[in-house]
C-alpha cells in the first residue's frame, strides 16, 4: 500500500522535499541563500520559454483529432452545459470562502517588478483577447490571444477535410516533442525549486511558508464542505432522495481511489463501476465520465481561485472588485473545463493566471507549489464531481 502511494506521489514527494531544504536554506542562511537565485531563474527560465509553443501544439493537436459529435448530440451538449455550470459554481464557492475566511493571511511581500496597477475589464478586455501583430502571438504575456489565435487555427484544419488528418497527426507529433520537453526540463526541477525557495525565504523571510500551510488546510476544509454541500444538491436535483442515497452508498471506492492515485483517469473504471451501481444510463455514463475525465475538474476551479487570492495577497494587491473576480472566475472555469483535456493544462493555466494579472516571473512556481499540495483533495473532487454531472445530464436529456 506504501509503495502504491510512493509511486503514485513520487514525483510531488520529491518536488515538496526539494522545497523543504530550499526554505530551510534560507531560513538558515538568510540573505546567503540569495547566491542560489540564478539556479532558480534558470528553472523559470526555461519553463517560460517553452511555454508558447506548449500552447499553440498541445491544444491544436487536441482540437484537430476530434472526431464527429454527431453520435453524442444532445448527450454532449447537456454535458458540456452541466460542466460549465458546475465549474462555475465550484469557482463562485471558493472565490465567496476566500473572501469570508481569508487564508493566506498577512504574507505581503514585495517584489521589485510587481505590477500595482487595478485590473478594469472595461478597459482592458480588447488588449487581453486580442494583439495587433503576429509576434506578439509569441510572448508569455499574451495568452489569451494565442489561445483564441490557436483554437481559430485548429477550426480552420478541420475544414480542411480529406486532408486535416496528415496535419493533425504533424500537430500531435510535435504536441508530444513539446510534453517530452517539459519532461526533460522538470528532472532539473528539484534543483530549480530548491534554489528558487532558498533565495525566496533569504530575501523575504519565513512567513510565506506560514501562507501555504493556511492555504492547504482552508482547501482540505472547503473541499469536504463543497463536496458533501453541492454532490448532495445535484444528486437530489437528478434524482431526488434516492439519487442521494445511491450517490453516497456508491461513491467511496472513486473517492479512495482518486485520493490514492491522484489520477482522474486512473479512477475512471471505479467511476464507471459506480456509475453502473447507480443504474445511470450507459450512453450517459460511457460518454460523460470518459470526457469528464479529461475536461471536467472542479477541484481544478476551486485551486485556481486559491492560487489567485495568494497571489494578490504576497504581491500586495487587492483582491477585489466586480472585473477582479470576473476573470478570476473566467480563469478557474478554463482552468477546469477547458485546460484540464489539455496535455500540461495546469501548468498553462497557471501561466494564464500570471499573464492576465501581470504578475512577475517568480509567481509561477509560487502557485505551482499551491496545486501540488492540494492535488489529493482537488484531484478526489475532480473524479467524484463526475458522477452528480452524469446524473444531471440523464435527468435533463430524458
Amino acid at each position: 500500500m506504501l509503495k502504491k502511494i510512493y509511486n503514485a506521489y513520487k514525483f510531488p514527494i520529491i518536488l515538496l522535499i526539494s522545497i523543504i531544504i530550499g526554505s530551510i536554506i534560507g531560513i538558515i542562511f538568510k540573505e546567503k541563500a540569495m547566491l542560489l537565485k540564478p539556479f532558480g531563474t534558470i528553472f523559470i527560465n526555461m519553463l517560460y520559454t517553452i511555454v508558447v509553443p506548449l500552447v499553440f501544439f498541445t491544444i491544436s493537436s487536441s482540437i484537430t483529432r476530434i472526431k464527429s459529435l454527431k453520435k453524442i448530440g444532445k448527450i454532449f451538449i447537456y454535458m458540456f452545459l452541466v460542466f460549465v455550470i458546475t465549474s462555475v459554481v465550484a469557482s463562485v464557492f471558493m472565490l465567496v470562502s476566500v473572501k469570508i475566511v481569508n487564508p493566506i493571511g498577512n504574507v505581503n511581500i514585495e517584489f521589485s517588478e510587481a505590477s500595482k496597477e487595478s485590473i478594469n475589464i472595461m478597459d482592458n478586455i480588447v488588449d487581453m483577447i486580442s494583439v495587433n501583430e503576429f509576434n506578439l502571438l509569441l510572448s508569455k504575456n499574451n495568452m489569451l490571444p494565442l489561445i483564441i489565435f490557436t483554437i481559430i487555427f485548429s477550426f480552420a484544419v478541420l475544414m480542411l477535410k480529406d486532408k486535416k488528418e496528415s496535419v493533425s497527426n504533424s500537430l500531435n507529433t510535435i504536441s508530444k516533442i513539446m510534453m517530452n520537453v517539459i519532461k526533460i526540463i522538470m528532472y532539473y526541477a528539484p534543483i530549480g525549486l530548491l534554489a528558487y525557495f532558498a533565495s525566496l525565504i533569504g530575501e523575504y523571510g519565513s512567513k510565506i511558508l506560514s501562507g501555504y500551510l493556511r492555504s492547504m488546510i482552508f482547501y482540505y476544509v472547503i473541499a469536504i464542505i463543497y463536496f458533501i454541500l453541492f454532490y448532495t444538491i445535484y444528486s437530489y436535483i437528478a434524482r431526488g432522495k434516492k439519487g442521494v442515497k445511491d450517490f453516497y452508498k456508491n461513491i467511496f471506492t472513486p473517492t479512495v481511489t482518486s485520493l490514492g492515485t491522484c489520477s482522474s483517469i486512473a479512477s475512471l473504471p471505479s467511476n464507471l463501476e459506480c456509475a453502473a451501481k447507480m443504474n445511470i444510463d450507459d450512453d450517459v455514463a460511457k460518454t460523460v465520465l470518459p470526457i469528464g475525465a479529461t475536461i471536467h475538474m472542479e477541484g481544478s476551479s476551486m485551486a485556481s481561485i486559491l492560487k489567485i487570492a495568494f497571489l494578490f495577497a504576497i504581491f500586495g494587491k487587492s483582491f477585489t472588485g466586480i472585473d477582479t473576480y470576473l476573470i478570476a472566475i473566467l480563469i478557474s472555469t478554463l482552468s477546469g473545463v477547458v485546460m484540464s483535456g489539455i496535455p500540461g493544462g495546469a501548468f498553462i493555466g497557471e501561466m494564464l493566471i500570471v499573464s492576465m494579472y501581470s504578475f512577475p516571473l517568480p509567481a509561477f512556481p509560487i502557485i505551482a507549489t499551491i496545486g501540488w499540495i492540494v492535488d489529493p483533495p482537488g484531484t478526489a473532487l475532480n473524479v467524484v464531481g463526475d458522477i452528480p454531472s452524469a446524473l444531471l445530464t440523464e435527468k435533463y436529456i430524458s
